[in-house]
């Protein structure tokens, strides 16, 4: 099988790194795009582009109808769904299927079973993976809540079953909380994703976020391609992430890389993914969940193995097998990726949506920069707030922090606030020099002095 033309159902820099990716194999592609994005670079940038719809979300980037009609007039033989919007909806992958076409990415059963996260703990528990602890199943109503969290012992976090990108996730540190966590989240997953189903886990507090890429193609064969460091956040959103993770004993690495293919192959996995997890300050691995996409920080990994991950999904995707084995993979580098956004670290990253006045990237080596603005470009207030991604890479860790820090330094955005200026601290933290990262490293993070 090959493809011809592929559609983009996404925005942004992530659609323009598939185009790019699509350019170098010799396919077309199709943009897609909302009356917001009409100025858009993807547009632009790509073979053919199609409206499909208002600035909505909800009548454009998530209207499955609208992006099917669009492969259909410009005979687009396969769709990659991107990271977001229908990435990870299953009726979008099965609706492709039902059209003779290809879905880049995961079968839907793959993405029904990892999407919905409660039953994604059950089946990785009897894979062998063992979850964060928490509550079998969904919870019933807030009896049911408060009655599990006492057994848990607080605090604990109630998280959306149908949840993704950090929408519906709440902690709770005692039943008053709990209650009103409870509630809220069942708002929130009710209108992010259609479903208010919640559940409950012990909130691990200091843990590691550490997640593991994959690579599974359609004869059986799966391998892994290490870690991710994705630790710094802010409200369950990614910021920096690093691969590989300095806290990990190759001893470790190893376990959890067979866990993680062990997992993929007990669901006849195939496509890209990555398996996450939470490590304690025991170092005791918890499997959270499975990501059946490609995700932001998969720069990282290409950085360390020199591999081109949506050239790898679009080859699975057309049927072609795996062409390394385990044993072929290694990292010979250090990664680093500061997220880029229209925020304001200032006031508690606040978006900060408007026009971009001067738009300079830094260069030299071992410096990447995956971006979609420019000058002049006026920032939509109704999509993610992400403006660019910055890699830098190197031999050690060390280097690869050194140019980060000379990378934030000539990288010029006006017009909007941004989130330069909180990596460029980060960057100096004495903590992160010492690889000393949590998922509570911003609650003693200060932007000022």
């Amino acid at each position: 099988m090959s493809f011809n033309k592929i559609l983009v159902a996404n925005r942004g820099e992530i659609a323009i790194r598939i185009m790019r990716a699509c350019k170098e194999m010799g396919i077309k592609t199709v943009a897609v795009y909302s009356t917001a994005d009409a100025d858009a670079m993807h547009v632009r940038y790509a073979d053919e582009a199609v409206c499909i719809g208002p600035g909505a979300k909800s009548e454009s980037y998530l209207s499955l109808i609208n992006i099917l009609s669009a492969a259909d007039i410009t005979d687009a033989n396969a769709i990659h769904p991107g990271a977001g919007f229908l990435a990870e909806m299953p009726h979008f992958a099965e609706a492709c299927r039902d059209h003779n076409i290809t879905f880049i990415g995961p079968s839907p059963e793959n993405i029904e079973t990892m999407g919905d996260k409660v039953k994604a703990r059950q089946v990785m528990g009897k894979a062998g993976l063992k979850p964060i602890p928490g509550g079998k199943g969904i919870l019933r109503d807030q009896k049911d809540a408060l009655k599990i969290a006492h057994k848990l012992g607080y605090p604990v976090i109630i998280k959306a079953a149908a949840g993704g990108g950090g929408i519906g996730i709440r902690e709770a540190r005692n039943d008053a909380a709990l209650v009103n966590s409870f509630r809220l989240v069942q708002g929130e997953a009710r209108a992010a994703f259609g479903r208010s189903e919640v559940y409950i886990e012990r909130l691990m507090e200091r843990a590691r976020h550490i997640e593991f890429q994959i690579l599974a193609d359609n004869h059986g064969n799966v391998i892994h391609l290490d870690e991710r460091e994705c630790s710094i956040q802010r409200r369950n959103q990614k910021l920096i992430e690093e691969a590989p993770s300095c806290a990990l004993e190759p001893k470790i690495r190893e376990e959890i890389g067979k866990a993680a293919v062990k997992a993929a192959k007990s669901i006849k996995y195939s496509n890209v993914g990555t398996v996450e997890f939470l490590m304690d300050t025991d170092e005791k691995f918890y499997f959270m969940e499975m990501n059946t996409r490609i995700q932001v920080e998969h720069t990282v990994t290409e950085a360390v193995t020199g591999l081109d991950l949506i050239k790898e999904q679009i080859r699975l995707a057309a049927g072609e097998k795996l062409g390394y084995r385990q044993n072929d993979v290694s990292l010979w580098e250090h990664a680093i990726e500061c997220r880029i956004n229209a925020e304001d670290p200032e006031r508690d990253f606040q978006p900060s949506p408007g026009t971009i006045t001067k738009f300079y990237t830094p260069g030299g080596p071992g410096v990447r920069v995956d971006s979609h603005i420019y000058a002049g470009y006026k920032i939509p207030p109704l999509y993610d707030s992400l403006l660019a991604k910055l890699i830098t890479y190197g031999n050690t860790r060390n280097e690869a922090i050194s140019r980060m820090k000379r990378a934030l330094g000539e990288f010029v955005i006006d017009g909007v606030k941004t989130t330069i200026p909180f990596h460029k601290k980060v960057m100096e933290d004495e903590r992160f020099l010492k690889g000393d990262v949590h998922v509570n490293f911003l609650d003693s993070f200060q932007m000022s002095e």
